[in-house]
């Protein structure tokens, strides 16, 4: 189906805070569209003061997260396409901020909380002499978790945070990455097992991987970054086996 000179009706959050609200508005679509064009148009052809973050558009800077018929997706890598077709005819396409963070304006949330939580994490720790080596398939492992764009869609669909708000208590899926990249970095020799398990609350997570399925970097957030993650803890906090070698051998570990 051509979608050129198709007119096309949205509504998309407009205000601040408790008080936005959804306007509708319609424009007349062209091929090749993606949802980030759409909210362009409606800024140059009706509402110039429509908020929206957005930088490369290219599906690199993270900067366009929102929720589009309430599923979080990128507005600059969504085609139009996509979602008429999944969109019911006569309904408008609903596009909404991101849930789970504070809102700002329109389609714009503070999304700072996830900076302030990697200020908390220690780097890595690894010998001081610059020219580090070690095997390229170690470096594999991790090199994944690098191609994260931090766009926090995986955080914005977590139910730990999304539903519960448990920003107290549990770091969130992009940080556990950031957390999984530095524990299996094969030179790096930090501790940071009683941070992951009580101050960034691993244990919260319950392996849905809601959190992998929005990812539009395609990591394995939950089998890759997560379940390694708990599985050092667990094999630090609750093996029997772990403890009674410590307790043999004395090694001393933090707790």
């Amino acid at each position: 189906m051509s979608l050129k000179g198709r007119k096309q009706a949205f509504r998309v959050t407009r205000g601040v805070g408790d008080a936005a609200e959804m306007e509708e508005y319609e424009i007349e679509l062209d091929e090749g569209m993606v949802v980030l064009d759409c909210v362009h148009r409606i800024q140059h052809e009706q509402q110039p003061d429509l908020a929206v973050r957005w930088n490369c558009k290219a599906g690199k800077c993270g900067s366009c997260s929102a929720e589009i018929n309430g599923r979080p997706r990128l507005m600059c890598m969504t085609r139009m396409s996509d979602v008429v077709a999944e969109t019911p005819a006569g309904t408008p396409i609903e596009i909404r901020p991101m849930k789970a963070f504070p809102h700002v304006k329109d389609l714009v949330t503070d999304v700072s909380w996830n900076y302030e939580v990697a200020q908390r994490i220690a780097p890595v720790k690894g010998p001081e002499a610059p020219n580090w080596e070690f095997n390229q398939a170690e470096a594999h492992r991790v090199q994944h978790f690098r191609e994260c764009i931090e766009c926090f869609l995986c955080v914005n669909t977590c139910h730990v945070l999304r539903d519960h708000a448990r920003f107290d208590a549990f770091a969130g899926p992009r940080n556990l990455v950031r957390l999984a990249q530095y524990e299996m970095h094969p030179l790096d020799e930090e501790d940071r097992l009683p941070e992951i398990k009580n101050e960034f609350g691993v244990e919260y997570c319950n392996i849905t991987r809601c959190c992998t399925e929005v990812c539009p970097a395609g990591i394995r957030i939950t089998d890759d970054a997560i379940i390694p993650l708990k599985e050092r803890v667990v094999d630090r906090y609750y093996d029997p086996l772990q403890r009674i070698w410590r307790a043999i051998t004395g090694r001393k570990v933090r707790m």
